[in-house]
């Protein structure tokens, strides 16, 4: 594969003689224009992030023409579908990490390599992921409100497991394309794959009445449609099959272990959080649902600058630049910040009305409105927690990230939920204010490793081995 996207030679030289070995006089392409590289590659990012969410809301609108158990069974399905692909989701993720290394380096046999490990890895944890999920199918009656709600969430699960193996491969080769630089494949793909959900879910559930094993059959082909446009993109430069070896999984795992453990433990600890809101009361969870819709508009551009800030400190790491980390992560906080300003306003004006487009119980607005004033509290921390973070894992720090988000989470939110909404009597407004308090403690924690520098052995580390190879 070609390294065009990051690198060229030049007259600098490497930052520290202490680096593990790299390039000498690596001059990074977007080194003196760093910010409209990154916001290049971030839109793409945006709109791949915002049709998966449209594509959500869809699904729930055809769902909920079934009936009441369809739409519960299908949200119970699909929350314990996606606790599945967490971990396995999170670890692709390293792939993107060690292919824009590789990139920095100027070493493209790796990149192949890595992108090989990366789908053999997928379709084994796409198989694991299915046997997990048939398993499932046959407890959801047991803890179900109803038993056709039960019945309904095995049913759609039992058939968009299936669809795991394909989404996998698919996000192995997305996270290569972005770690080469090239976010905008996968944004075409995410339209074309979430459109063809959208007319699926016409064809099984409207046209056919499939009921809810047609939502699930909708999306589990939408994700073989994505696959199949990812590797179409992906065939003339090539899968790396047959060069990826154990050394490359083994890398691919070192850093994205860490990484999977986080995601699906933050995701359980949000789940504990919603659950903990449920049990208080009816409307404090219908308020939770509602702010947390609303607050998706706040936090995927964020995380998609975050996306592309990784990738520039992973290429800046492989080039031996680490004097550009910094660089990366402050320019990444313009945009981040100035947006982060603009949904807090938006949540402090608009408050009202944005819960009055959902309900028009006048508690229930009352209640919302609360919620979205904690969020436009912590939106400006949640920008710089979400590029601290991302940044760290561009330059292989991946365990710190993983261990102090885990342990964040689950002393904070959680705990604070039980307390501050149950005992106390705050209800959501609780749980939001322990969600505060972990987004503004993540927020100093992440930055100030960053500013630190103590990442410098994790990155010298994935050089290290990176040029082993």
């Amino acid at each position: 594969m070609s390294a065009r996207f990051a690198r060229k030679r030049g007259t600098v030289s490497s930052s520290s003689s202490k680096q593990a070995p790299a390039p000498a006089s690596t001059v990074l392409s977007w080194e003196h224009s760093s910010l409209s590289h990154l916001l290049s590659l971030a839109w793409p990012i945006v709109v791949s992030m915002i049709s998966y969410s449209t594509m959500t809301l869809v699904d729930t609108l055809f769902v909920g023409r079934i009936g009441p158990h369809a739409l519960a069974g299908v949200g119970l399905g699909g929350i314990y579908g996606f606790i599945l692909i967490c971990f396995p989701m999170g670890l692709l993720g390293a792939v993107k990490i060690l292919v824009s290394q590789a990139v920095g380096a100027g070493r493209p046999h790796r990149v192949a390599a890595f992108l090989g490990a990366g789908i053999w890895l997928g379709l084994g944890f796409g198989v694991v992921v299915v046997a997990l999920g048939f398993a499932m199918t046959l407890i959801f009656p047991l803890f179900s409100a109803t038993v056709e709600s039960g019945q309904a969430a095995s049913q759609y699960l039992a058939v968009r497991i299936l669809g795991a193996p394909a989404y996998f491969v698919r996000t192995a080769v997305e996270q290569a394309r972005i770690g080469l630089g090239d976010s905008r494949s996968p944004m075409h793909v995410a339209v074309v794959a979430n459109l063809s959900n959208v007319l699926f879910d016409y064809l099984f559930i409207i046209e056919l009445d499939q009921g809810v094993q047609g939502a699930g059959a909708a999306t589990a082909l939408s994700n073989l449609v994505g696959m199949v446009l990812m590797l179409g993109l992906q065939r003339r430069e090539g899968f790396g099959l047959r060069v990826a070896c154990w050394k490359d999984a083994r890398a691919v795992l070192r850093l994205g272990i860490p990484s999977g453990a986080q995601f699906g433990l933050e995701v359980g600890g949000y789940a504990a959080m919603v659950s903990i809101v449920t049990y208080i009361s009816e409307p404090d969870a219908a308020a939770n649902q509602i702010a947390i819709q609303v607050l998706h508009f706040g936090f995927l551009p964020a995380m998609a600058l975050g996306d592309a800030a990784s990738v520039m400190a992973g290429q800046a790491v492989g080039a031996g630049r680490r004097d550009l980390v910094q660089q990366v992560a402050a320019r990444s906080l313009i945009p981040t910040i100035l947006y982060a300003a603009l949904c807090s306003a938006v949540f402090l004006l608009g408050g009202r009305q944005i819960a009055a487009a959902f309900t028009n119980d006048a508690r229930l607005i009352d209640l919302t409105v609360r919620l979205l004033v904690l969020a436009a509290i912590f939106q400006l921390a949640d920008g710089v927690n979400i590029v601290a973070r991302c940044v760290l894992r561009g330059t292989g720090d991946v365990r710190f990230v993983a261990w102090a988000g885990i342990a964040l989470t689950w002393a904070l939110t959680p705990p604070l939920t039980w307390f501050l909404g149950h005992d106390l009597g705050l209800g959501a407004v609780g749980g939001w204010l322990g969600l505060t308090a972990e987004v503004f403690i993540g927020a100093a924690a992440f930055w100030l490793r960053l500013r630190s520098n103590r990442w410098y052995s994790a990155a010298d580390r994935s050089v290290a081995e990176l040029h082993a190879g």
